[in-house]
């Protein structure tokens, strides 16, 4: 095989990464996971406590990768294991989720332990997979193969969920007793899907060169933190900018991940969730491509802003909302904001930070974006319970939408790099 060809056969293997762990965002993290939740794991408790529960699992998951990811990415990056790190955590992940069916009805704690452990394996191997990229292609390919990833992530999500969402419509096609046993049947799909299709980085991804290992490593990881944190202060667009981004993209992150528990709380059939889901999947790329002309024509941060108050809307929406079709055209403009507000983020950021250290202010903007639904979650599921009504946890979402908008405003339209 000449060079051309050994280049495009590793971009292809680390791209598929992308195709096996969508499915987990897709299926266990925002799909069918909440509904079991609350109603096989969670049937003694009321929608609110079951969405407070789903909340405090997913914001301690983030909660540790905010901890561990900037030493672990040091270490492994000095160590040159970047991909022995994260088949460290994908694969045990990988076995979590297929373990969730397997746990009986009425273990909310069970089944949240696992869930937690497996959304920190998925986000930490997400860390490392990232940082790959750097070493498969030159720096002008970048961004179409980080683009070539995320299609075919939300192809490969969006087809394993639809899979999934036959088989609980039509168990007795697979010769499956009930609903419930399909959707506990999804859990070990999605497990064998994530490790199978981890199989060609595993095999084809070259390792990065080793720097150093051991105490070195973790020395090393504290320093580059540090330093990070005193360059930052330097330069106030760029932390602004991921002050603004830790609050709205945590905004995104609670969206995608309790809107399906949200509409199960008020009643409406877990078909109806989680076509609607299916919906925000297919929307989301072709909407990420649509808001990067926007952003050419209006400015990156016009079109953050423009995304944010679209998500304010939907939020307000989503406070009255009493049809299954309100749900539905609700997913369709979440797949047009979230792919949007995402995109043009990155564009945004890159343009802000000194090119010099791209590498460090990536990392640094790469931990926020991993760790979004830090804060979101268990705010939303308590004000469900503190307020009495699930109707009241929309406000979560509105005041982080609304907080990151107005730290974006202070930052000078003119140091919008890509207008």
């Amino acid at each position: 095989m000449n060079r051309s060809g050994e280049r495009r056969r590793v971009v292809v293997a680390w791209a598929l990464y992308d195709w096996a762990n969508s499915a987990f965002a897709t299926v266990v993290m925002a799909g069918i996971f909440p509904i079991l939740f609350q109603d096989y794991w969670s049937a003694d408790a009321s929608p609110a406590e079951a969405n407070l529960r789903l909340g405090w699992a997913n914001g301690l998951a983030s909660a540790v990768i905010v901890l561990i990811a900037p030493l672990a990415g040091a270490m492994a990056d000095r160590a040159g294991r970047r991909k022995q790190a994260l088949l460290g955590f994908a694969l045990p992940a990988a076995a979590l989720t297929a373990a969730l069916a397997w746990v009986p009805a009425d273990a909310s704690l069970l089944a949240a332990t696992l869930f937690t452990l497996a959304v920190i394996g998925f986000m930490a191997a997400n860390l490392f997979y990232d940082a790959l990229l750097v070493g498969i292609a030159p720096p002008a390919r970048w961004h179409a193969i980080s683009g070539l990833g995320f299609g075919i992530g939300y192809l490969g999500g969006g087809l394993v969920y639809l899979g999934c969402i036959i088989a609980i419509m039509q168990p007795a096609m697979l010769g499956l007793a009930s609903a419930t046993e399909a959707a506990l049947g999804a859990f070990i799909v999605t497990g064998v899907w994530w490790a199978l299709f981890s199989l060609p980085l595993a095999l084809v991804v070259p390792e990065p060169a080793r720097e150093r290992g051991g105490a070195a490593g973790l020395a090393g990881g504290l320093r580059q933190l540090r330093a990070t944190f005193v360059h930052l202060r330097a330069y106030r667009p760029v932390w602004l900018f991921l002050l603004a981004y830790f609050l709205y993209i945590d905004g995104v992150g609670t969206t995608i991940r309790m809107a399906v528990a949200y509409g199960r709380s008020l009643g409406f059939a877990q078909t109806d969730l989680m076509l609607a889901l299916l919906i925000t999947q297919f929307v989301g790329f072709p909407a990420a491509l649509l808001m990067g002309v926007v952003g050419q024509r209006l400015g990156a941060r016009r079109g953050i802003l423009l995304g944010l108050a679209l998500y304010i809307g939907i939020a307000l929406w989503g406070a009255f909302i009493q049809a299954a079709w309100e749900f539905y055209a609700i997913a369709a403009l979440v797949g047009v904001a979230q792919g949007g507000v995402q995109a043009l983020s990155r564009s945004f950021y890159a343009g802000l930070i000194p090119a010099a250290r791209a590498g460090e202010f990536f990392g640094f903007y790469n931990v926020l974006g991993k760790s979004a639904a830090l804060i979101g979650p268990p705010l939303f599921g308590a004000l469900g319970v503190w307020l009495g009504d699930v109707r009241y946890s929309m406000l979560a979402l509105i005041a982080l939408f609304l907080a990151g908008a107005l730290i974006l405003t202070r930052i000078d339209p003119k140091e919008d790099p890509t207008r």
